[in-house]
């Protein structure tokens, strides 16, 4: 939605984005307020959505963000390509970079300058034909159920290689699982390959602030690499309250539910794995992540459990309890 709306206010038509529930909690005022100066007119529901975008010739702005957002970066960056001059977005740190790299890919001129990237508007761009690579954020639930498991290995093929989106490679290998990646081709600018987790032993791993933007989907997942034993602990985090769910009470709620020790933090969580969780019924808050980590520290369960409202994984992964199911037969 945040992205559209880049691409919407630029356009010479009225447009409407709704969203479910959860989507509809969502704020929307980061991607209003640079759009609104570029002088599209956006009205919302105050600061979600429903989105009404009064599409306008746009006119190019310098946007310094406050809080690091790709999202945000992605939707100033799609709306410059219909703006007259060159806009840019200046990062207080470097956040995924997707949108650049298929934008080159399609023959636009982008321009990176540290932390700030440029893009001309009314430039023409080119059709292609692209592989996409698999998504890393949802190969992470395998990687990390893995890396919980010690005696467990799997091989994950044709998974994007993006060094904006691999940091959970190193937090892998900081808990104690052995990790190869073997990059296997470039598909418009991603690189793609193989990578081969193998659960070792398990230990503990802190992520500090600065690590969290480059992190920020796999939170969830590494929280389940403590479902057995050894620790994780997240500071800097508060954005998780702000996503489909609070996901720092939503998730600690739901590890408790499973007989996981978990504690609540203002911008994070810690979780101390002591053992076999008993298992339990934990609540998805209608979050797809929270939903995919319940099921993987459920792994770790001596009895079954149940997550209310599972169909939500329908969001970012349609398929996922049938892998699961898979790998663990």
């Amino acid at each position: 939605m945040r992205m559209l709306a880049g691409v919407l206010a630029g356009q010479t038509f009225e447009s409407e984005m709704i969203g479910d529930a959860s989507l509809s909690r969502r704020p929307m005022r980061r991607v209003i307020e640079p759009l609104s100066e570029m002088g599209a007119r956006i009205e919302s529901s105050d600061g979600h959505a429903p989105l009404r975008i009064h599409g306008t010739t746009l006119t190019a702005i310098a946007c310094t963000q406050a809080t690091p957002s790709a999202q945000v970066k992605s939707s100033v960056i799609l709306a410059g390509l219909h703006a007259e001059g060159t806009t840019s977005v200046t990062e207080p740190t470097r956040t995924r970079d997707h949108t650049e790299r298929a934008l080159t890919a399609f023959g636009f001129e982008v321009d990176r300058h540290g932390l700030t990237v440029s893009v001309r508007g009314n430039q023409a761009g080119r059709a292609q034909a692209l592989n996409v690579p698999g998504d890393f954020s949802s190969a992470a639930f395998w990687m990390v159920a893995t890396a919980a498991l010690p005696g467990s290995q799997i091989t994950i093929e044709d998974v994007g290689l993006n060094p904006t989106r691999t940091a959970l490679i190193d937090v892998l290998r900081r808990f104690g699982a052995r990790v190869e990646v073997h990059e296997t081709a470039i598909a418009a600018g991603e690189p793609m390959g193989t990578i081969v987790i193998t659960g070792e032993r398990t230990g503990s791993v802190e992520i500090e602030p600065d690590e969290v933007p480059a992190l920020i989907d796999e939170l969830p997942a590494i929280a389940a690499l403590a479902a057995r034993g050894g620790q994780v602990s997240v500071r800097g985090a508060a954005e998780l309250r702000v996503k489909e769910s609070d996901r720092i009470a939503a998730l600690v709620a739901g590890f408790r539910s499973l007989g996981i020790d978990a504690d609540e933090r203002p911008d994070g969580f810690f979780i101390h794995g002591s053992g076999t969780p008993a298992g339990g019924v934990a609540d998805a808050c209608g979050d797809h992540r929270l939903a995919m980590s319940f099921a993987i520290a459920a792994l770790a369960a001596e009895a079954p459990s149940t997550i209310e409202g599972a169909d939500v994984v329908a969001v970012s992964y349609p398929g996922f309890f049938e892998t699961l199911h898979r790998l663990v037969a």
